[in-house]
């Protein structure tokens, strides 16, 4: 990833998957600026120091347009051109998850799609000229298997499967400037926004014996490794896909009754 030039969002703390994104990134050679807004704005700018390389965070709250042309014309000016994009913006309102399925008000459930799923679209079209303006341009989002219904993650597990088909938009769309896009599914990690989803500690008790290579809730490191592997020049016929970093659990079906490393301690109890 030397000299690569990116943009990461969704650094909040330490935990976040996007910072250990944009650690990996900067010790394989990259550049990198974060955004963050609002209150999270300082938090972020005090995390960024703590980088091995102290960067730029520049305010961005991925719903408002004004917002995203200004970072991409503060872009344009500074670089010329982006080799990588990182959409790590996933939100919520409590009312549309942890069983409020049949209850969620439109209104919620239109700023969980606006905010994990639009936004996507809008990455594409507003830094696509200068995803566009690289010899591997990337935009790397960060997915939760969609293809099942988890307990309490309701309307954000609508947004992200609504979020995998306009994955395969973009690509279509973008592909012919040579920018790739694609989504990273990330078993469950231990990160701040996880912790707030009801359910969340029955998924993060059945992942490890669920997934034949086993799983680590607490090690974001594999995924920040595949994310970087797209945001490099290393996979350039990679598109439109939903590559899953889970251990393996998306593609088995029921623990396995025999011994491995994919299998919890017996001290650990079945979610109920």
């Amino acid at each position: 990833m030397q000299n690569k030039r990116l943009l990461v969002t969704g650094v909040l703390t330490e935990s976040s998957i996007a910072y250990r994104i944009a650690r990996i990134a900067q010790e394989q050679g990259a550049e990198v600026v974060l955004t963050g807004f609002g209150r999270g704005l300082g938090i972020t700018r005090a995390v960024a120091e703590r980088l091995p390389a102290p960067c730029d965070v520049l305010e961005m709250d991925v719903t408002k347009p004004e917002h995203l042309e200004r970072v991409a014309e503060d872009l344009r000016r500074r670089w010329g051109r982006l080799d990588g994009v990182v959409h790590a913006a996933a939100f919520a309102p409590a009312s549309a998850l942890g069983g409020g399925f049949l209850t969620a008000a439109w209104e919620d459930v239109a700023t969980a799609f606006h905010v994990s799923t639009y936004s996507f679209a809008a990455f594409g079209r507003v830094f696509g000229p200068l995803l566009a303006a690289s010899e591997h341009g990337s935009l790397v989002g960060l997915d939760f298997d969609a293809d099942r219904a988890w307990p309490g993650y309701d309307w954000m597990g609508v947004a992200k499967a609504a979020l995998e088909s306009c994955c395969r938009y973009l690509a279509r769309e973008l592909g012919p400037q040579g920018v790739r896009v694609n989504l990273v599914a990330a078993g469950p990690l231990r990160t701040m926004a996880a912790k707030s989803i009801e359910g969340f500690a029955a998924s993060e008790q059945l992942w490890p014996r669920l997934a034949p290579l086993g799983w680590d809730v607490g090690d974001a490191e594999p995924v920040g490794r595949v994310v970087c592997a797209l945001l490099s020049g290393w996979l350039p016929a990679v598109t439109g896909e939903v590559l899953h970093v889970d251990g393996g659990a998306h593609a088995i079906g029921a623990p396995s009754s025999q011994d491995g490393p994919g299998n919890a301690p017996a001290a650990v109890k079945e979610p109920a």
